[in-house]
């Protein structure tokens, strides 16, 4: 069963909770690692104080844990690729990447413009042929850094899994929206992951807030079945998270260790779902009568 850590941080200290999340749940980072790759969150340009996007300030805080615990001096890439309605090179200026970029000695990628291999992966009976960056294919220790949040679409939670829907290169990714289940556990089957570490100090929901967590696992499975509870969704009802164990991407099953995870859940600024479907209703109700004095029905 998977272990995964639920750590509380200090407001400037955020270095200490990721050494803390890793020491729980016993990850050592290689000390001959030669090359990282490190999966922020950059899925529009909404600043890091929204809770949508990951903090360079976290980014900046695991750079130093992993210099101050490896003895090679790694080369680190923090990556992102283009989507449908974000480019990188604007999302690392206005996020914060380049500054960070500059001050830490690290490279910026953007896998849409990186070399890859095609690949074909089949989940559930459907195929997709799906570009892997030699980026990601050469690096030694890979990290995803993803940021949890709710909604009422259809996806209802976004954490690890979906975070790596992102290292996909090709930019028109609503293309896969028909099957996106299918296509985010595709992606996490070709581009496999080592560690994911929750950026949740400020986390979105009916509002932004801080929730002050830094949470850390290996089975990106796990990761997001906590994340879902902790926001007030069901796991099992969330298909890709149960088409990610079936695939073998991870167990849905874990062991808590740290702060107990309900300790977040209760602070997370979870939406209601009640008032939001009964404010549709309501706007339902009007339509109707508004279509029966126009005589439109």
């Amino acid at each position: 069963m998977s272990l995964i850590s639920f750590v509380k941080t200090r407001r400037n200290d955020i270095a200490s909770a990721i050494e803390e999340s890793l020491k729980l749940i016993g990850f050592k980072f290689p000390k001959d690692v030669h090359k990282i790759v490190i999966k922020a969150n950059m899925c529009y340009y909404w600043d890091s104080s929204t809770g949508q996007t990951t903090d360079p300030k976290f980014i900046g805080a695991l750079i130093d844990v992993i210099r101050r615990n490896t003895t090679s001096d790694p080369s680190i890439s923090i990556v992102e690729s283009d989507a449908s309605a974000m480019k990188c090179e604007h999302a690392f200026n206005f996020l914060g990447y380049e500054k960070l970029a500059r001050e830490y000695g690290v490279n910026l990628v953007n896998l849409s413009e990186d070399k890859c291999d095609q690949v074909r992966v089949t989940v559930a009976e459907q195929s997709f042929n799906l570009m892997v960056p030699y980026t990601i294919q050469n690096a030694d220790l890979k990290i995803n850094v993803p940021k949890i949040k709710y909604s009422l679409d259809k996806i209802k939670i976004t954490c690890a899994l979906k975070n790596i829907f992102g290292c996909n290169p090709y930019p028109k990714k609503f293309k896969y929206h028909p099957k996106l289940d299918e296509a985010i556990v595709a992606v996490n089957k070709a581009m496999r992951f080592d560690l994911c570490l929750v950026d949740g100090n400020i986390v979105s929901g009916v509002s932004p807030r801080r929730l002050g967590l830094v949470m850390a696992g290996e089975d990106p499975v796990a990761i997001d079945t906590a994340a879902a509870r902790i926001a007030g969704a069901n796991p099992r009802t969330i298909k890709y998270i149960q088409l990610a164990r079936t695939e073998g991407l991870g167990d849905s099953s874990f062991t808590q260790v740290g702060i107990p995870l309900d300790y977040f859940g209760a602070r997370y600024p979870k939406k209601d779902v009640r008032k939001k479907l009964m404010s549709k209703a309501y706007s339902m109700v009007v339509f109707l009568k508004l279509a029966r004095r126009l005589g439109l029905e």
